[in-house]
């Protein structure tokens, strides 16, 4: 997805499909791309959105952000399958 300058900014694990193919591997597949945009290298994006409790420190802080931000979501959610608890919990939403 990265490679064809797209970021989703919106990865959770309602967004992840998982479905066995014929040769009993799984296939893991991303949805609702209504978050997602294109990006150009070097370029920083500045929109703030996605679901809190995946959302890399930049977008919370709403400042200039790239990317990478998918990768910050999917260690989230690589982190709550393995630990099945959230990695940063807080009192309030905010």
């Amino acid at each position: 997805m990265h490679q064809k300058e797209i970021t989703h900014r919106d990865l959770k694990p309602e967004n992840l499909l998982c479905e066995k193919t014929d040769d009993d591997e799984i296939s893991i597949k991303l949805t609702d791309f209504g978050f997602a945009t294109n990006f150009k290298s070097g370029e920083k994006l500045t929109l703030s959105l996605g679901s809190p409790l995946y959302m890399a420190p930049e977008l919370c802080a709403e400042t200039e952000y790239d990317e990478k931000v998918d990768v910050w979501s999917s260690g989230v959610i690589l982190y709550i399958l393995i630990t099945g608890l959230p990695p940063f919990i807080g009192k309030s939403k905010d």
